[in-house]
């Protein structure tokens, strides 16, 4: 595939991301989670303001694929996550 510009840490650090299912905000990327082998960014990690009902993990931040990643602006990251209640 094509490969688009690349992107350093501290542009995503100023984008706000927001969930495309709700709209609800979920905060700023604070840390990239890379793939070794592939070279390639496995997921972005946003910590957690408690306003929000935990929905990857119980600890502090939230861990979200960056396959969930729909688009990047110049303000936003949107990403698409469904609320999945876990048994």
């Amino acid at each position: 595939g094509k490969k688009g510009p690349a992107l350093r840490l501290c542009e995503l650090e100023d984008k706000e991301v927001i969930n495309a299912c709700d709209c609800k905000k979920l905060g700023y990327v604070v840390d990239l989670i890379i793939d070794e082998c592939q070279g390639s960014i496995e997921a972005i990690v946003i910590p957690k303001t408690g306003k929000f009902c935990g929905i990857f993990s119980d600890g502090g931040e939230y861990v979200i694929p960056f396959r969930c990643v729909r688009k990047i602006g110049p303000d936003i990251i949107l990403v698409e996550i469904h609320e999945e209640r876990e048994n």
